[in-house]
């Protein structure tokens, strides 16, 4: 895909950073002094793991460079690295690995995870939030205005980019077999957004990319007049003229148990 945009990706801060804060809120471990952000994005998250750890090492992890060059000029005092999740690999055994609306980026959760826990210190914390929203009508919409248009044959690949996440239980036996103790739940928000067209906004910095991307310059104003055609039609005003998006997330904190595999 094309570079990450942060100030498009920035536009909702604040609801973007309100699950980080709650992921953060479940992780117990004070005395952390190697915490890693992975997916780092711009910064916003790992300026919460800055504030949480003063004296902690906190590392962002990210492969877009716009990404992390954003991130660096906000917190100069945090290192940041460009690398792919799926091989990173740190010097030191982390305290804290943190992946906000990271890991559905990443493919093959069944190899990822236990590679992860493998870079735990012991007694160190994986945490995790994932969005869920595959078969919301945000996600399924655009699917579906891809599958119609004539640019079918460009957005073949789009999908293959995110994957369905694991369910609940398959997630919670990977990390137990792992010798982690797993808090795992799901919490869906409701976005109070001002218009249909909002959501296009909010989607244009991550799930719209993927379709985005293949289209032409030309092609991309009637993929997106369709697919607002179609949000329109199921994102329809509330009481006060302003529309909700459901957006399901999934939450993993998993402590790397002391002594090994249970």
């Amino acid at each position: 895909m094309s570079d990450w945009d942060p100030e498009l990706y920035l536009r909702f801060e604040a609801e973007r950073t309100r699950p980080a804060r709650e992921l953060l809120a479940r992780i117990n471990h004070p005395q952390a002094m190697q915490v890693s952000d992975l997916g780092c994005g711009p910064g916003n998250s790992t300026a919460l793991l800055a504030q949480a750890w003063p004296m902690a090492q906190v590392t962002g992890v990210d492969t877009s460079l716009n990404m992390l060059n954003k991130a660096q000029e906000r917190l100069p005092q945090c290192t940041f690295v460009q690398s792919d999740i799926s091989h990173w690999q740190p010097d030191e055994a982390q305290d804290v690995i943190y992946a906000n609306a990271a890991l559905q980026w990443v493919l093959d959760h069944e190899t990822l995870l236990p590679h992860l826990v493998a870079q735990l210190a012991d007694n160190g914390v994986l945490a995790i939030q994932m969005p869920d929203n595959l078969n919301q009508p945000s996600h399924a919409l655009m699917r579906k205005v891809a599958a119609e248009g004539p640019w079918e044959s460009l957005n073949g690949e789009a999908e293959s980019v995110r994957k369905k996440l694991l369910t609940t239980e398959e997630y919670y036996d990977l990390l137990a077999l792992q010798g982690c103790e797993v808090d795992i739940w799901r919490t869906t928000y409701y976005h109070v957004m001002p218009s249909a067209a909002a959501i296009i906004d909010w989607l244009s910095s991550t799930g719209l990319r993927p379709f985005l991307d293949k289209l032409s310059e030309d092609q991309r104003p009637e993929f997106l007049r369709r697919y607002l055609f179609e949000l329109e039609q199921v994102y329809t005003p509330r009481a006060d003229g302003k529309v909700l998006l459901a957006f399901p997330r999934l939450f993993i904190v998993a402590r790397n148990v002391e002594n090994g595999a249970i």
